[in-house]
This record gives C-alpha cells, sequence and structure tokens, in this order.
C-alpha cells in the first residue's frame, strides 16, 4: 500500500462496525485525506458524517466541525464517544468549568474532533488556539446555510470565508444534503474552495414511500395514520406554533405521546422536549420548521406535514428525516387549497420584492409537487435535476394506486376560453381566482368594475364549485396550456399549446384529484425477522442506554437489532459480523445480546427466513465517473494494473481503488484478469478465516505476498 492512502475498510469496521461504505463515501475522504477541498452533496441518511469522522482516524492531528446546532454536536459526539472516539465540542450550553477541561484537553491533544459553531469558530481566541492545535481538516457541515438562495440562510456562515486566511494550507471539506445547482456554486464561491472534487449522490431515498391526501379532518387523518403504526415514532410538522402545540395536546389527549418543538418555547423546553423524542420517551414530535436539522434519529418511520410545505427544497429535507436507517418510512403531505391562500398571504407581506418573486416560484413547484398525477419520486428528483427513468417508483401514491383520468376537453375549453375572453376584453390579465370566480358566475365588485358579466364565459361553468375549477386551472399551467407569472398579481395567459387546444379541439386529459383516505402503501424493505425477540431487543437496549444516559440508537440501529432478531448470533464472532458492531461495542454489549438471545431461544423455535428477503434497501448506487470508467476500460482491454498506473501517471492503489468502487456499482470485471486461481483461493481461504471485514488479519495470515488493495479487490468482486 503506497504511503498517504491508508486501508480504511479495517478502521471503518473497528470503530462504526461497518463492512463497506456507501456510495462516494470512499471517494470523498481519499481525496481529504490527499489534502484536496472538497464539496460533498450526500442525502439525509447517506452518510455524511462519516466522510469527515473516518479522516480524523485515519492520521494524527485534529479535524474542526463546524455545526450550525447545539443539539447535532451533542448527538455526535455522544455516538463518536460511545465508539471509543476521543472527540468533544465547545458551545454556549456547557458550564465555564466543563468548558476548561476540554480546552485543557484539547491544549494537550487528547481529542481526534471538535464540533464548534461558525460564531465561536471565528472568535479571535479560538483561531488563535486552533492555530497551535494542528488542525488537518476543517469541515462545514449543512453548507446549504451559507447561500441566501438556501432554504435555511444563516448569516453568521457568511464569516467563515475567513477560514482560507487563518488556514491557507487546511483542506476544506463542505457537506449538505439538499442544494440546487445556484446554492452549491454559492458554497463553493462564499468558502473559497480551491479546485475542489465535487461529489453530488442520487437524490433518490429508496425506503421513503411519499403520499399525498386532500386534507379533510386534518387531526383526525394524522391520528388515524398514527394508531396504525403503535410501536413508530415519528414528526408532525406544521405551519404555525399553535398549530404545533394544539396538535401536540390533542394526541396525549388521545394516548398517543407527543410534545410541541417550536422557537416560541424556551431554549430548556426545546431542548427536553427534544431529548424526549431522541430516547424514545415519546412518539411524535409536533413541530415547526425549526425542529430537524440537528436531529439524527435514524429510526424516525414516519414524517407527517399537516400543513403545505413553502417550497420543495424544505420538504424534501424534512421527508429526509424519516427512515435514516434504510428501512423503510413514510412521509404523508395534507393538502388543501386553502393551505396554498395562506402561504400566498405570507409571500405578499415580506418587503423585498425580489423575495416575493422567488418565493412564488417555489410555492408554486409545491403546489405543482401536491398536485401532480405523476411519480411523487421523480417529481422530487426532477427539481433537483435527476432524471429517475423508471416507470413505476413502487413507492408513491401516484404508482401504487394510480388516480383516475378523465375527459377534460370541456372543462379545459371553457377555462382557456375563459382566459382568453377575459384578456381580450379588458387588454391585461388576471390571476386563477379571478378565471375561476367568472367561470362560477360570482357576483364581485371586479367583475362588475371590469364589465365581465357580459362576457360569454361568465358562468358557463356551474357544473363545479370553485375549488375544483382552482385544480383544473393549476393543472391546466402544468400541463403547459397555461403560463403564470411571479409577480405580486399573478396573471394568466395562454401558451401556444393552449391556443391550440381551442382552435384545433385537441383531445386534453386531466386526472382527478387526491382523495382525503388513505391508500396503506406496502413497505418494501423491511427487514424480516423474530418480531418477539426484536421487542425483546429493543427493551434491553433502551434499558442499556437509559443507564448511560444515552439516546437507544447510539447504542445499536434498529438495522442492526433486526439483523440480530434475523441471524442469531451464537458467539462473539458472529455478534461481530452484525452491521454497526465494532471493537468497542463488542466488548461492551456482546456478552449482553448475545445472553438475550440465548435465552430467548430456550424458550422459543428458531425462526426461518427466505433468503431472498429484503434486507434494507441500499441507497441508489452513483454511477461510475470518467477517471474510474477508464481504468476499467483499459483492465478490460487486458492491461494489469501497474501498466494501466503507469501509462495514467497515477499508483496503483489508486487504479485497484477505482475497481474496487467500479464493482460496487455494479459493474463487471473478470476477477481471473487481475488475480490467478491460487491467489483467489489463498485469500478467500484467509476471509473466511478471519472474516471479510478484518482486513488487517487476513493479510498478517497470508504473509507478504500479497497487497491490502488485492484483498479489497477479491472481496469487492465476490461481494463479501
Amino acid at each position: 500500500m503506497p504511503t498517504g492512502e491508508p486501508d480504511l475498510l479495517p478502521l471503518l469496521k473497528q470503530y462504526f462496525g461497518f463492512r463497506s461504505f456507501r456510495p462516494l463515501q470512499e471517494e470523498i475522504i481519499r481525496d481529504a485525506l490527499a489534502g484536496r477541498d472538497v464539496f460533498a452533496l450526500l442525502p439525509t441518511g447517506g452518510g455524511k458524517s462519516l466522510c469527515f469522522q473516518l479522516p480524523a482516524l485515519a492520521r494524527p492531528g485534529l479535524t474542526v466541525v463546524v455545526s450550525p446546532l447545539i443539539a447535532l454536536m451533542k448527538d455526535q459526539v455522544d455516538a463518536l464517544q460511545s465508539a471509543g472516539i476521543a472527540a468533544t465540542f465547545l458551545n454556549s450550553s456547557l458550564p465555564p468549568g466543563e468548558a476548561r477541561v476540554r480546552l485543557r484537553g484539547l491544549h494537550q491533544g487528547e481529542y481526534r474532533l471538535l464540533y464548534l459553531a461558525p460564531e465561536r469558530l471565528m472568535l479571535s481566541g479560538m483561531i488563535s488556539d486552533l492555530q497551535r492545535w494542528q488542525v488537518t481538516l476543517l469541515a462545514v457541515d449543512e453548507a446549504h446555510c451559507i447561500s441566501e438562495w438556501g432554504h435555511d440562510f444563516r448569516p453568521e456562515y457568511r464569516q467563515l470565508a475567513e477560514l482560507r486566511t487563518h488556514f491557507p494550507d487546511v483542506p476544506v471539506i463542505a457537506l449538505t444534503a439538499t442544494a440546487t445547482d445556484r446554492v452549491r456554486a454559492d458554497i463553493v464561491q462564499h468558502l473559497q474552495l480551491r479546485e475542489p472534487s465535487c461529489f453530488v449522490a442520487s437524490f433518490n431515498r429508496p425506503n421513503l414511500t411519499y403520499r399525498v391526501l386532500a386534507k379533510s379532518g386534518p387531526y383526525d387523518q394524522a391520528l388515524e395514520f398514527i394508531r396504525r403504526r403503535p410501536r413508530e415514532s415519528g414528526i408532525i410538522y406544521c405551519h404555525s406554533r399553535k398549530s404545533a402545540e394544539t396538535v401536540a395536546q390533542r394526541l396525549n389527549a388521545d394516548g398517543v405521546k407527543a410534545r410541541a418543538y417550536h422557537a416560541g418555547l424556551s431554549g430548556d423546553e426545546r431542548g427536553r422536549n427534544q431529548e424526549l423524542f431522541l430516547r424514545d420517551e415519546i412518539r411524535v414530535v409536533c413541530a415547526t420548521i425549526a425542529f430537524g436539522m440537528g436531529i439524527n434519529k435514524p429510526n424516525v418511520r414516519f414524517v407527517i406535514h399537516y400543513d403545505l410545505p413553502k417550497n420543495v427544497e424544505g420538504y424534501y429535507q424534512e421527508t429526509g428525516r424519516a427512515g435514516r436507517d434504510g428501512l423503510p418510512a413514510e412521509c404523508l403531505l395534507l393538502f388543501s387549497p386553502g393551505d396554498v391562500a395562506k402561504q400566498t398571504q405570507f409571500i405578499e407581506e415580506k418587503p423585498d420584492p425580489q423575495e416575493q418573486q422567488i418565493a412564488r416560484e417555489q410555492l408554486r413547484q409545491m403546489v405543482h409537487y401536491a398536485e401532480s398525477g405523476t411519480c411523487r419520486r421523480a417529481e422530487l428528483l426532477g427539481y433537483f435535476g435527476e432524471d429517475f427513468t423508471t416507470d413505476n417508483c413502487g413507492a408513491c401514491d401516484n404508482c401504487l394506486s394510480p388516480r383516475a383520468t378523465y375527459d377534460g376537453t370541456l372543462a379545459a375549453q371553457k377555462f382557456l376560453s375563459c382566459v382568453y375572453r377575459i384578456r381580450e376584453r379588458s387588454q391585461f390579465g388576471v390571476g386563477l381566482n379571478h378565471v375561476v370566480e367568472v367561470l362560477t358566475g360570482a357576483d364581485t365588485d371586479k367583475i362588475r368594475r371590469w364589465g365581465h358579466t357580459q362576457l360569454s364565459t361568465y358562468g358557463i361553468g356551474r357544473e363545479h364549485h370553485r375549488a375544483e375549477w382552482g385544480a383544473i386551472g393549476r393543472e391546466l399551467i402544468r400541463l403547459g396550456f397555461l403560463r403564470q407569472s411571479t409577480e405580486k398579481f399573478s396573471t394568466l395567459e395562454l401558451t401556444p399549446e393552449g391556443r391550440a387546444v381551442l382552435t384545433q379541439r385537441q383531445k386534453v386529459t386531466l386526472t382527478r384529484p387526491v382523495a382525503p383516505g388513505e391508500a396503506r402503501a406496502p413497505r418494501a424493505g423491511e427487514i424480516a425477522c423474530d418480531e418477539l425477540l426484536f421487542e425483546k431487543l429493543r427493551l434491553l437496549r433502551k434499558r442499556l442506554a437509559d443507564e448511560r444516559d444515552l439516546p437507544a440508537y447510539i447504542v445499536f440501529s434498529d438495522v442492526a437489532l433486526r439483523q440480530m432478531a434475523r441471524e442469531y448470533p451464537a458467539v462473539a464472532r458472529d455478534f461481530a459480523r452484525i452491521s454497526g458492531v465494532g471493537e468497542k461495542k463488542l466488548r461492551e454489549f456482546g456478552d449482553i445480546f448475545l445472553a438475550e438471545i440465548a435465552a430467548h431461544l430456550t424458550v422459543n423455535p428458531r425462526q426461518m427466513f427466505a433468503d431472498d428477503s429484503f434486507t434494507a434497501p441500499p441507497p441508489a448506487k452513483p454511477r461510475i465517473s470518467d477517471t474510474i470508467a477508464l481504468s476499467v476500460q483499459s483492465v478490460r482491454q487486458g492491461r494489469s494494473v501497474a501498466q494501466v498506473a503507469a501509462n495514467r501517471g497515477l499508483t496503483t492503489g489508486t487504479i485497484y481503488g477505482h475497481l474496487v468502487a467500479a464493482l460496487e456499482a455494479g459493474e463487471k470485471l473478470d476477477l481471473n484478469q487481475l488475480l490467478t486461481p491460487e491467489q483467489q483461493r489463498r485469500i478467500g481461504d484467509a476471509l473466511e478465516r478471519c472474516g471479510p471485514a478484518n482486513l488487517t488479519g487476513a493479510r498478517e495470515l497470508l504473509g507478504d505476498a500479497f497487497e491490502y488493495d488485492q484483498l479489497r479487490l477479491y472481496r469487492a468482486a465476490r461481494g463479501r
């Protein structure tokens, strides 16, 4: 293994208990270790934190993590310490004495990771200290906060531009889960990233099911949804503080443990309610958008949007709180056209006309998503510029239970004709609501003043009520027959396609609106297991976590417990193969959980599960980059790894890394071109004896005849 390219997999297993990386993680980590600036966009649950945590373990020095929320710092530091990693944070929540103890430890080089808020980081005294503490990596988490075009702009993040002045030679890694092209460019510019490696993973969250229901008694709809999931926890996002309080109070009265979370509560109360949620003492948090960014709880099984979100970007991030562990989770949006009117009113109260215009366009896109009859997943991914080519995602209401379509030609002609007649008579355009009022024969001051009672289209649409015409009008906009401006008084005008519908009498197919009833979706991707044992292990996990004053998921994730309840490990070696079991957790918890499993089997039969049963669905595999594809092509043409490395001016370790990444992305390679049958046999035997995650042990067993890279390649090719 060439100097500077550490074998990361033993560290990954030792500290985090994983045998392989998620898509793009290893490439990001290796570029950061090579001293390059990095921009990384990985979806929520895609493993962003590991991209700066593992480099901190792979070399000496201090990694500084800029994090916007106190809760997020504490959560991540607790998890790192439970895995045996020296990490700490400094923020305003610490009493002075504790802060001094941590500062003393930093001066003595006791920590590998330090979490700081941006305003604390930029204090002159802190900058001076950091310059003495051998900082080797600066990680800016939630980097979209630096952009005014993002959905969560924070002015204090702009100060981070000064980091380059104070740490010119330290690589910077910027990470976010949601960013449009414009926000990405802002991040790179304001952080002064120098020729950064840019990694953008798929935005697809295959374990999430998306559904939209017409709002009809929203509290009863939410309560029914929650009661169908009796042991699951989730978040309800509400538009106002009052709504969050009211929903939480009603849920408690109906036997569902819930708390509110919003900016109107004191800091202590918000922290207490959040902690109750993290520790599974309550099932539901009813929150405004103030809640979520600092939450690392992996087993949130549902997110309900009680009111319409302001924009698609915020909606995507909020739904991303669900299913971070990769197990199935559900996202429900309750939609009412009345919510659109409320949001529009808030937009019109903004003092800046440009902000109003941006907000109106964002709201239009959100309404388009809510009312669309096409695949929800395709709509979301398309917003972020990603194509979803599958015809049916199998995990949204429109794909699982497609809404009925109908011949809407007559309705379309009436609506489009009304838009045309109004503009013809008045020589100006009007908004959607005014068109609906003309169609339904309303008697308003504007209709009388502008003479619209004299139009041939006045009152010709009384067969539909106003909400139905509003939905028809918005669908005609989505279909491209109408264009809607984004000014304060947004107006409608016909497009050439809309004129063709009128002049050529083209057929128009419309989709029925979303309905209020719930069509429960199947939950593909669940890990089939012994549910009775899973419940016992869940209670054991809760007891152990309470004893250590930790959230339960920091002990083990639901994924780990389900694997235990499926595979029934009986000895430490088998237990170590469970996802998330690192060396420290094996020592601390292995015997306790093994005893619980053994006790269960003394009175309950072992259950069998089909080999093809789903486990947690993996994140979507990224396409391989051009540089990886070139290495793969060269090997397929018969060149050895050494030849490819020499021809391209790269190390053999880099070429092996390309091949491993290609295999993990689903590419096919003939292993016989790279390893002889005898080499494959010996490596296979060594990995069988030491375990697939223990490359260090396998290499020691094999001696100097093999490199780590060859072992990694074999393991990737065999899917182990």
